[in-house]
């Protein structure tokens, strides 16, 4: 194909390939060319443009294909506009010569077209270089289509639209002429035709005024003759010439003579063609021709294109009058006068409204809208009750009058109630508004004579309640109300039942629902119809049918609410049939027309609550339930077999109401399990057959019946599923058969069903068809075998025997029923029997698939592939198979072809794929001779689909086809007509199925993948030209596969742009499939694509792809959009491109969001900053100017609040990425240096999308504001401002946010709304954003007034959420201990017990499952009984919030109860003294509550604890275990725990099962906190009582410690009961995991990393000492056997620590750990229990034994800690644990050597001598007497060598200090010898005069010391002074000098005496001295 690549076709390379090859050469040579020519420079094009013309004529001769001849004529134009232009005459006539040519062979037509095509092309691109032959040219076109077959005129069509096209009005001689041939084809049989004739005349419209002026009204006519029989792309194109046709008439592009039409005159021309239904006739039944409705459906699509094309501003200028043109329509007799035909006219006209209004007009007009309809609703509403109530009541008003009226109020509420769900609470003013008193004109129809209308009108209140959820309980009330006021007045009955069950089915559709005391009002209602409907014969059709509809919507509520009431419903069942089937023989002996006609009525209305129970609450549905149910049905069963006979004796009045019980009965029975009635199989069955197969059924249309049967995928052999137009809601009439499509009042009980769009039931009849079928489905698989055999026999007989239509109907009734049944079989897995049955079961499926259905014929494949399955018998699969094949072979009728074609790709559908190649290979060589077989297109189309079919089902087994289908599609590709679309479209299924089967092959490089993938793009280029938008969707999807496998060789380039073009097309699959590409290329190439569309060029009708780029375009598609998977494909889109490109195109995408918040119809309106914002004057960044200029207009709420979800995307995303995004200084640092964008530097930006947001109409809207400041505030509350230090950045939006807020708080604001505006209040206040109290009132202030939602009871929304507002309001008072404290102080007597109330209601909510009984009936505090199921969610998002908030309160309080009066809760609280209600609080005492209050919190936190929950539980983990800290912080609870000791432990076991659950540190600190309070606890418990016993015994003896603590008597602790042994555990096992080491069993494991280095972090550090610490203090709590049993393991541990940090195998955080080990150390030591009588043997012994160990471990890298433990051992045990030998000489030994030590390890030596020296006799003197001399000796030495640093002067001054406390430790006989040795030494450190000038810092520093010390000593020991200089005057001479020089520095110095000893003055010293 490379060689096809040049300007010239390279003929050499062509001739050399095969014939089928040479045409895709040549396709793929032209395609090159179309882009070579404008790109080549002239020169070159005129060089070559002989041969170039020359090669391309003869490709014209060659018979080329459609897709050839369109590119070929395109080629052939541009060299003729790029080169020279002045030989192009000389190509024209040789095209018409060629159409001249009388050849009329069928293998010169290709040339002919071809000719035909290039003539269009030259004509559009050289316009007017070709005027003087363009005559000539039309003349020869117009004669030829005179005897052109149908392709040729679709060709001449297209070729004369390019003419006009491209000269434009000086085509004007011909249009006439043209005008004439195009009227003639917009009739013609062939719909291609017609197609091309339309386009002719739309291009000729634009020139030819009269087209739209003198004969617009016999276009108008031929317009509606060409609707005739036509199908869909028919009724588009006609529909969009005439629509543009009028709009030109009504608004005329240029002045015309004749006067302008007006939209009256333009509505009558439509009208008369759609009243009359264009030439069709009535048949002799009344019905319309199937003609007529096609002309009403196509003249609907016409006034929508007309409509369109006059715009928005048109359409809301003139929709007054509009509306009331439309309503004349559908209140015109003649287009009512059948049910059938009203149905359908509606629909036209709904469809009308709703593809205008909801299109066309923003949100401000819409409402404007509703105000007309709604005025009109009052209006038709008046004449009827004028005609009621004139003259006398008797005179009902006339039949005709309500049917005028009934179809316009149905047409104009529908429309009303689908605006109003469409607005949402945005049209909340539209029912405040009094002056057109909305509500009650929709109420008012409630009470029309007519049912359609008033169901109408329930739907549209139903609509409200959807729209705007606060209504629904004011309309439930507002209508029970008005039923039981009116119960007399049939219509009153029959409309306010019908609108109570349409709001109860709202309910279903509100998330805030509501409160379940409705329902039992409901109830009621229902049983007093019902009770009542015998009183009064005149209403008890009514009542009874509103009773059981009352109740039938009542299930939709759910099984909490409905389980009350079903005792109630199991009477009133009970009630509605006969007690037996005894009875029921005696009630056909009684009654008449009217009594059977009640009682079927009332039976069919209790089967239909059954089918809810069933449906909406399978819960209730119990084995005893069901027991009571089956007789009933038994008796309604029964009744079955009787109604033939009373319909003969009563007449046909009570038919009607017989059909809908038969429907009832199947409905019901369909959902039960077949097994529980089987004793009632013979008569159901009986009644099933005769319904399917007997002589009075109705044909049930066939596309209500089978495509739900059909594989989903065969369904595009039907042409383009409804599903896939826009128009599916019009289209889907045309296919309903005789019914005409469905409608609400065909069955009043689907009102209530979950969908947002009104039900279209079909007619009762039709629907029992369809029920039928499902039953028959149902029971088939439990009967017998023979009877199986002979219902099929009887099946298969039916069939043979009729005839025409009937047998038709019948066969698709029973291959209906039957296809149902193998569907039921193969899923239930169950076996359908012998042979007898396979059968008939094969000839009957076997004759519908060579029925002329081709519906019947797909249903019957389908069959088929279930028999097989079913069956799972390799030799009936292989029959099957060989059986169709001979059939193929002999066949030559397409019907019989098309059928066992699809047989044979369906067969092995459910048997995991086809296994085997021989039969791919057979399959192969059929399929591909029938997808060749050019007369049949039909068969052609079903063969391919075949084929793709079993490509999908070979698998990798197909890879020996490949290349042979690539080259067959292609080649079918390159010749298949365009009027033969169907086969296109197979084709492009088939080319799908290759791609997929290729798979990632696709990537290779060998010769054959390049063939197969260059066959794969030719292919998809050719379908990219079609004309038919399914065959441009499949090429797209074809190029999105490939994209998938091949990436690199698809060409974004090229397919961008393409699907950019298409983004706007007029065809939602086209759309899905554009819109499905784009989803998959933004996963991965979101930027390139975006850059590709930008590029392009071309304007959408829209929006400007240039303006807002590719993402604003998907924008403007989504708001337009209604297809909710299209919807969610666009979002999908954007969210990829999102996240790809947000961060580099981060100003682009705010921008575009902002746009998009923006482009509201009341963004004119200026939105207030609040009152106090004149402090923070930001004004300008939220008065939200009007922004008409923007590039969006009118967007509807929903796409706003998409766009507000994309910001909170956009700022989750960048938290991930540079954190420059949340640092202002960074952000503006790192723009100065490179052109980067940070989300910080558009703050202003986000909090003013937020704010606008917040403060629309719509709920949603403000949601989605609320959430994205929530999210804002969390994100950037820390950012701090680098222009004023001290401050943080949001600080300046306090008032922004604070008016962002308010209106949330409003009193109308729903509970939602103000429950997230609270969380968002929480997390301003708790941000520490703002610190001044003042400012912070403010916001505070509207969290108060939440409260008072939640103590006044509300009606209008659910009280079972009202929770939610003090779930959110408490949240801010978590920070009460960080100063809000006062903030909050006067709500917190009605917060704590709101609080107390919810924390109740949660425990009761958390108990397992068998405790529900002890629930108490009525509810809770913010919850009904019947709302259990919904509160927990509730409870369970905010219970920790509110237990730590409860905790902290009480903590502030001390738990002294202060009665500050009731708090006025909403609902009662439950009876417990939680809420300290007013009636039990003189009940209980105050220790009591305070008691319950604690229980009741540790008993929901260890319930919480104690369960596994998932990580995402940390923040409830983190609010338990405060609460638990901030109660045990107050002596009371504390001194209950202690008490307690079995609480104790059970919290320490749950305790320690977090601590190894979970690894988050700070959790873990917060446990260790917790479990050393408990224990603090226990210690004051034990001391308490041994107070206690102390003073209770008078004790002479103190030292007698009563035995009290665990251990008791032996010492022993029982794991499971012991606190201290709990509290070890715990304590252990967070030692071990964080120093395995300690444990023998791990020190030398893998995991312990026994000789390695555990690195603790400062974390880790802390959870260690804090373990230390808890293990010191557990002897304390011992008796004193106790304490003997855990002293071993606590001295192990401490000691264990001990050696690894000295070791230093911690790391570098050791010093953290020393001086929490020591203190835990010193703890143990100077425990009580070491001077117990009975235990100080014990501890004296082991402290031996530890001292011991710690002697061992000597030898280790921190010596200062060793010799600080050692020290503390001394000072703190006993003497008669140091004193022992060896210890004491050990010890003594450890302190020799570390006075030989360098510093530190010396300084440290001296300090801890001072120490030892001060420390009791026993243990200072031995050290004195040992150390003392070498103390003495070392400090002689300083005189020689002085200190030269701090460390060394801090050495001598610690050394000076020990000795110090030496001389004072001595006996006052023996001090004043060693002041005289102490003197010496002090005075040897002291410098003269000029050695003082020069002497180091650190010799100074000494130098000074000294002589204060000696100024300090001398006067305490005078008389040892004064010997001591008068015998030594040296020492005395230099003590002088050093005074003297203090005396002066102390002149010079003011600071000097500070520096001496306040006590001894320096000159009261020199005086005594001297």
């Amino acid at each position: 194909m490379e060689q096809a690549h040049s300007l010239l076709l390279n003929e050499e390379a062509c001739s050399q390939l095969r014939e089928h090859q040479r045409a895709e050469f040549v396709f793929e040579w032209l395609r090159f060319l179309k882009k070579l020519l404008p790109a080549t420079d002239r020169a070159d094009v005129k060089q070559n443009q002989k041969r170039l013309v020359e090669q391309l004529t003869t490709v014209l001769t060659g018979s080329p294909g459609p897709p050839t001849r369109l590119l070929l004529a395109q080629c052939l134009a541009l060299v003729y506009r790029v080169g020279d232009s002045l030989m192009s005459s000389l190509t024209v006539d040789r095209c018409n010569d060629i159409i001249r040519s009388k050849d009329d062979s069928p293998s010169f037509l290709p040339t002919r077209l071809a000719a035909v095509a290039c003539l269009g092309v030259l004509y559009e691109q050289l316009g007017r270089l070709l005027i003087n032959s363009f005559k000539e040219s039309v003349a020869n076109l117009l004669k030829a289509m005179k005897s052109a077959e149908s392709q040729g005129r679709c060709e001449i069509m297209l070729c004369i639209e390019r003419i006009l096209k491209g000269l434009g009005v000086s085509a004007v001689s011909c249009h006439r002429d043209i005008y004439k041939a195009a009227r003639t084809c917009l009739t013609d049989r062939s719909m291609a035709v017609r197609c091309a004739a339309a386009k002719c005349l739309l291009e000729l419209q634009r020139e030819a005024v009269f087209l739209w002026s003198s004969e617009l009204e016999n276009v108008a006519t031929v317009c509606f003759r060409a609707f005739e029989g036509s199908n869909y792309d028919v009724r588009v194109g006609v529909s969009k010439l005439l629509g543009t046709l009028l709009a030109s008439a009504l608004d005329p592009r240029q002045t015309i003579g004749t006067k302008r039409n007006s939209l009256k005159e333009v509505m009558e021309l439509l009208s008369s063609g759609f009243l009359r239904g264009g030439a069709g006739f009535l048949r002799a039944s009344g019905d319309m021709l199937k003609g007529s409705r096609d002309v009403r459906v196509g003249i609907t699509q016409t006034c929508v294109v007309f409509v369109s094309i006059l715009g928005g501003a048109w359409l809301e200028m003139h929709f007054s009058c509009l509306l009331s043109l439309l309503m004349e329509w559908v209140s015109h007799a003649r287009a009512t006068q059948y049910p059938a035909d009203a149905v359908s006219c509606r629909c036209c006209v709904s469809f009308i409204l709703r593809a205008t209004l909801g299109s066309l007009l923003g949100e401000k007009a819409q409402i404007a809208a509703a105000k007309e309809i709604c005025q009109l609703i009052d209006k038709q509403k008046r004449v009827v009750d004028a005609a009621l109530h004139e003259g006398n009541m008797e005179a009902r008003v006339s039949p005709a009058d309500v049917a005028a009226s009934q179809h316009v109020l149905v047409c104009a509420l529908l429309e009303l109630g689908s605006l109003l769900q469409d607005l949402s609470s945005t049209a909340a003013p539209l029912l405040l508004d009094t002056s057109i008193g909305m509500l009650d004109t929709v109420i008012s129809v409630l009470l029309h004579p007519s049912a359609s209308a008033r169901l109408a009108a329930a739907w549209c209140l139903r609509c409200v309640a959807v729209g705007m959820p606060a209504q629904v309980a004011v309309l439930l009330d507002r209508c029970a109300e008005r039923l039981n006021a009116l119960k007399s007045c049939p219509e009153a009955v029959a409309g306010y039942s019908a609108a109570i069950a349409a709001l109860l089915g709202a309910v279903q559709l509100c998330p805030l629902g509501i409160s379940h005391s409705k329902g039992k009002v409901v109830m009621t209602l229902a049983e007093d119809l019902l009770r009542s409907a015998a009183q009064n014969s005149r209403i008890s059709i009514q009542r009874t049918q509103g009773g059981w509809l009352l109740l039938s919507a009542l299930f939709t509520l759910g099984p909490t609410v409905m389980e009350h009431h079903l005792p109630r419903l199991l009477l009133l069942w009970k009630c509605a049939f006969p007690l037996s089937v005894k009875d029921l023989e005696n009630e056909l002996r009684r009654g008449d027309s009217f009594t059977w006609q009640v009682t079927l009525e009332g039976r069919a209305g209790a089967l239909c609550a059954m089918k809810s129970l069933v449906v909406h609450c399978k819960d209730l549905l119990t084995d005893d339930v069901i027991s009571r149910l089956l007789p009933l049905l038994s008796c309604a069963v029964a009744l079955l077999n009787q109604l033939s006979s009373i319909i003969k004796a009563y007449g046909n009045q009570i038919k009607n109401a017989a059909t809908v019980f038969r429907l009832r009965v199947y409905e019901i029975l369909t959902m039960l399990q077949p097994k529980t009635y089987e004793e009632s199989f013979g008569t159901v069955l009986k009644q099933l057959l005769n319904d399917l197969t007997g002589p009075e059924i109705t044909a049930c249309a066939e596309l209500n019946l089978l495509p739900s049967l059909c594989y989903i995928q065969d369904l595009a052999l039907l042409g383009p599923g409804l599903q896939d137009v826009d128009q599916h809601y019009i289209e889907e009439q045309l296919h309903g058969g005789g019914s005409g499509g469905g409608t609400l009042e065909y069955d009043p009980f689907t009102i209530f069903e979950k969908a947002q769009e009104v039900p279209t039931p079909l007619p009762p009849a039709s629907a029992l068809t369809a029920a039928a079928v499902q039953l028959f489905g149902v029971i088939f698989p439990h009967l017998g075998i023979q009877q199986k055999a002979q219902i099929l026999e009887q099946f298969c007989e039916f069939v043979r025997q009729l005839k025409g239509a009937r047998q038709q109907t019948v066969q698709i009734h029973v291959a209906a029923a039957f296809c149902c049944t193998l569907k039921c079989l193969a899923l239930s897995r169950r076996e359908l029997g012998s042979e007898e049955v396979q059968k008939p079961a094969l000839s009957l499926l076997l004759g519908a698939l060579e029925g002329s259905n081709p519906l019947l014929r797909c249903v019957a494949a389908e069959g088929l592939a279930r028999l097989v399955q079913v069956l799972n018998d390799p030799n009936f699969t292989v029959s099957i198979t060989l059986m169709s094949f001979d059939k193929l072979k002999m066949a030559r009728d397409a019907i019989t072809r098309t059928g066992h074609a699809l047989a044979l790709s369906a067969v092995y559908r459910y048997l995991s794929g086809i296994s085997s190649p021989q039969y791919i290979s057979a399959c192969v060589g059929v399929l591909f001779t029938l997808s060749q077989d050019s007369t049949s297109p039909e068969v052609q189309m079903w063969a391919l689909h075949a084929l793709s079919m079993v490509v999908d089902l070979a698998g990798p087994l197909y890879h020996s086809h490949l290349e042979a289908s690539f080259t067959l599609v292609l080649r079918l590709l390159l010749s298949t007509p365009h009027t033969h679309v169907e086969v296109q479209q197979s084709l492009g299924r088939c080319l799908n199925a290759l791609i997929t089967s290729m798979g990632p092959d696709l990537q290779g490089e060998g010769a054959g993948v390049c063939v197969v993938r260059t066959s794969c793009l030719v292919g998809c280029a050719v379908m990219q030209d079609s004309q038919d938008c399914l065959v441009q969707a499949q090429a797209i999807s074809c190029l999105q596969q490939l994209h998938m496998f091949a990436p690199r060789f698809v060409n974004l380039a090229s397919l961008v742009p393409s699907l950019c073009i298409n983004l706007c097309s007029s065809y939602l699959s086209l759309r899905c499939a554009v819109v499905a590409c784009l989803r998959q290329l933004a996963q991965r190439e979101a930027v390139e694509v975006s850059e590709h569309a930008v590029t392009l060029v071309k304007e959408l009708p829209h929006v400007t792809i240039k303006e807002v780029g590719l993402e604003g375009a998907l924008f403007s598609l989504l708001d337009r959009e209604s297809d909710p998977r299209l919807c969610r494909d666009i979002q999908e889109t954007l969210v990829h491109m999102m996240s790809l490109a947000a961060e580099s195109k981060l100003a682009h995408w705010l921008k575009l969001c902002k746009d998009v918040l923006s482009a509201s119809a009341d963004s004119a309106v200026e939105t207030l900053q609040e009152e106090d914002g004149d402090r923070y004057d930001d004004s300008s960044v939220f008065h939200a100017k009007s922004e008409s200029s923007g590039p969006f207009n009118n967007l509807r709420w929903s796409t706003r609040v998409f766009s507000m979800e994309c910001v909170c995307r956009i700022i989750a995303q960048c938290e991930n990425g540079d954190p420059a995004h949340f640092n202002m200084a960074l952000a503006q640092e790192q723009r100065l240096h490179e052109s980067a964008d940070f989300l910080v530097l558009h703050l202003a930006d986000l909090i003013r999308m937020a704010f606008m947001a917040a403060t629309d109409h719509s709920d949603q809207l403000r949601l989605a504001g609320l959430q994205t400041l929530l999210v804002i505030i969390r994100k950037f509350s820390s950012v701090p401002e680098p222009e004023f230090p001290g401050h943080v950045i949001l600080e300046q939006y306090q008032a922004n946010v604070g008016a962002a807020l308010r209106p949330a708080f409003h009193v109308d604001a729903p509970p939602n709304v103000t429950a997230k505006a609270c969380q968002v209040c929480s997390a301003w206040i708790a941000s520490g954003v703002i610190s001044d109290l003042r400012d912070l009132r403010r916001v505070h202030q509207l969290l108060a007034s939440s409260l008072a939602k939640v103590q006044v009871g509300r009606d209008v929304t659910s009280q079972l959420y009202n929770e939610t507002v003090p779930l959110s309001v408490q949240g801010s008072r978590q920070r009460e201990r960080a100063g809000l404290l006062k903030l909050v102080q006067t709500d917190l007597a009605t917060l704590s017990r709101l609080w107390l109330a919810a924390l109740q209601d949660h425990g009761l909510l958390t108990l397992p499952s068998q405790y529900s009984s002890q629930l108490p009936s009525t509810g809770g505090s913010f919850y009904t009984a019947e709302t259990v199921e919904q509160a927990r969610p509730h409870y369970s998002s905010a219970w920790a919030t509110i237990l730590h908030a409860t905790a902290l309160w009480l903590n502030s309080t001390g738990f002294i109860m202060v009665d500050e009066g009731p708090a006025n809760l909403s609902r009662p609280v439950t009876p417990t003294s939680m809420g300290q209600s007013t009636s039990l609080s003189s009940v209980k005492s105050p220790e009591d509550v305070s008691t319950d209050r604690l229980h009741l919190i540790l008993g929901i936190s260890v319930e919480f604890l104690c369960s596994p929950h998932s990580g995402d539980q940390m923040e409830n983990i983190s609010s338990c275990l405060q609460a638990l800290q901030a109660l045990l912080e107050v002596p009371w609870p504390r001194s209950k725990v202690g008490n307690d000791q079995a609480l104790s432990v059970e919290l320490l076991s749950v305790l320690h099962r977090l601590i190894v659950t979970r690894e988050s540190p700070s959790i873990q600190l917060a446990v260790l906190e917790l479990v050393r309070q408990i224990v603090c606890a226990a210690q004051e418990h034990v001391k308490e009582k041994r107070h206690s016993a102390e003073v209770d015994d008078g004790a002479a003896e103190k030292e007698t410690v009563p035995e009290f603590g665990e251990g008791r008597d032996t010492g022993g602790l029982v794991p499971g009961k012991s606190l201290v042994f709990g509290a070890l555990e715990l304590c252990l096992c967070m030692l071990v995991r964080k120093l395995p080491q300690l444990s023998p069993k791990l020190a030398g494991s893998p995991t312990g990393r026994g000789g390695q280095t555990c690195f603790l972090s400062k974390t880790d550090c802390r959870l260690v000492t804090s373990a230390l610490a808890i293990l010191s203090e557990l002897p304390s709590i011992c008796s004193p056997e106790g304490s003997v049993s855990v002293l071993p393991t606590v001295l192990y541990l401490l000691l264990g620590v001990l050696r690894e940090a000295v070791k230093g195998s911690v790391g570098a955080e050791s010093g953290q750990l020393v001086p929490g080990i020591l203190q835990a150390l010193r703890t143990v030591l100077t425990s009580p229990m070491s001077r117990a009588e009975k235990s100080h043997g014990a501890w004296t012994e082991l402290l031996r034994c530890a001292l011991h160990t710690l002697l061992e471990s000597w030898h280790t890298v921190d010596e200062v800690t060793m010799l600080t433990s050692l020290t503390i051992f001394l000072l703190y045990a006993s003497a008669e644990v140091t004193a022992v030998e060896p210890l004491q000489t050990r010890c003594i030994q450890a302190f020799r050597a570390s006075l030989e030590s360098k510093d530190p390890v010396l300084s440290r030596s001296y300090q801890l001598l001072v120490s030892l020296f001060q420390g009791p006799a026993p243990v200072a003197r031995p050290f004195i007497l040992a150390l003392g001399g070498r103390l003495v000796s070392q400090l002689e030495e300083v005189e020689k060598s002085r200190p030269q640093g701090p460390a060394e002067l801090q050495a001598v001054q610690d050394a000076i200090r020990a000795l110090e406390a030496l001389v004072f430790a001595a006996d006052e006989t023996h001090r004043p010898q060693l002041v005289a040795v102490l003197l010496p030494i002090l005075i040897s450190l002291l410098l003269d005069e000029n050695a003082l000038a020069s002497a180091p810092a650190a010799s100074r520093s000494l130098h000074e010391s000294a002589l204060r010390d000696l100024m300090r000593i001398g006067p305490q020991h005078s008389a040892v002074f004064k010997a001591l200089m008068a015998s030594a005057p040296h020492m005395k001479a230099r003590l002088e000098a050093a005074v003297k020089g203090n005396k002066e520095s102390v002149n010079t110095k003011a600071q000097a005496p500070r520096v001496i000893n306040k006590n001894t003055p320096s000159i009261q010293l020199k005086i005594n001295f001297l």
